[in-house]
């Protein structure tokens, strides 16, 4: 059998479960999962080999209408994954409201083949589900339609079925071992930013960045050090917390997942910078990889 590879782009709104999917195609843990909008700013490439095919999955931010560079940036994302796909997996679920007509002119004129999911079908009656179908179908017209449960893994393999015979007959792209084109250091900063999505309410979450600044592999343990960026100092304040105490809680649990998705001991230190407007400034944009 001649050997399949290709791009497969997900995309969707924010929360309907895009990075839950990602991480079930890949059966790693690369995205970043929070109950919170727009948790991923980035492109992220998953791989997934087996003998014959080699599919490159990439999750992007959810789409939303951008309201200053940072938005723009990820929304450039999303374009770049539209243009190079073999194929698109559209992502909805069972109870979202969809008039984003722009993203739907996007994905009638894409001559990639289009799956919709609809996610979340745990959450929801069979009477829905088929509602939902023919709705997509007279919406979309799209190449298949999945009912999927991204959490529970429902459907997925027939999903994986589906890709494989989408996928140009062409050689691997990446070696068969790697599993991403991102490096330690760029997972390392999404698990502390996930901690701080998870440990902070209303806008302190979307106004920090993180940069791993070093990252020693020692013989016994490796020592990372980061920054994490914020806008204002009423925003640091909060990001430490009383004695500290806030951010030490970020670096407790940020230090137990990194040391389990690498394998061995770490030691985390963590600083806490103020850079005003970070978000709206192009050339910091390009700094933290937001930039093409």
């Amino acid at each position: 059998m001649a050997h399949k590879a290709g791009f497969v782009s997900i995309i969707g709104k924010p929360n309907v479960g895009k990075s839950t999917l990602m991480n079930a195609l890949v059966g790693e843990k690369m995205s970043i999962i929070t109950p919170k909008a727009q948790t991923t700013r980035h492109r992220i490439l998953g791989i997934v080999n087996d003998e014959d095919h080699q599919i490159i999955f990439s999750d992007t931010p959810g789409i939303i209408k951008a309201k200053y560079s940072l938005q723009e940036s990820m929304m450039n994302f999303v374009q770049g994954s539209l243009i190079d796909a073999d194929a698109v997996l559209f992502m909805t679920d069972i109870h979202e409201k969809y008039d984003e007509n722009d993203v739907l002119e996007q994905l009638r004129k894409t001559s990639a083949p289009v799956a919709v999911l609809i996610n979340k079908i745990d959450k929801s009656s069979e009477e829905e589900v088929k509602e939902k179908i023919q709705f997509w179908q007279e919406k979309l017209n799209p190449d298949s339609i999945f009912a999927v449960s991204a959490l529970l893994g429902h459907n997925v393999m027939p999903l994986l079925d589906y890709i494989k015979e989408k996928l140009p007959v062409h050689p691997p792209y990446y070696e068969k071992d790697e599993l991403t084109d991102k490096s330690l250091r760029f997972f390392v900063s999404e698990i502390i930013r996930e901690k701080i999505f998870k440990l902070y309410d209303k806008e302190v979450p979307y106004s920090t960045e993180v940069v791993v600044t070093s990252y020693k592999e020692e013989p016994r343990i490796t020592r990372i050090a980061a920054e994490i960026y914020v806008e204002r100092d009423s925003q640091k304040n909060i990001i430490i917390g009383k004695g500290g105490a806030m951010l030490k809680k970020v670096g407790t649990y940020a230090r137990q997942d990194i040391e389990e998705f690498i394998g061995r001991k770490v030691f985390l230190e963590m600083f806490v910078k103020v850079i005003p407007d970070w978000r709206t400034k192009k050339n910091l944009l390009k700094r933290f990889g937001y930039e093409n």
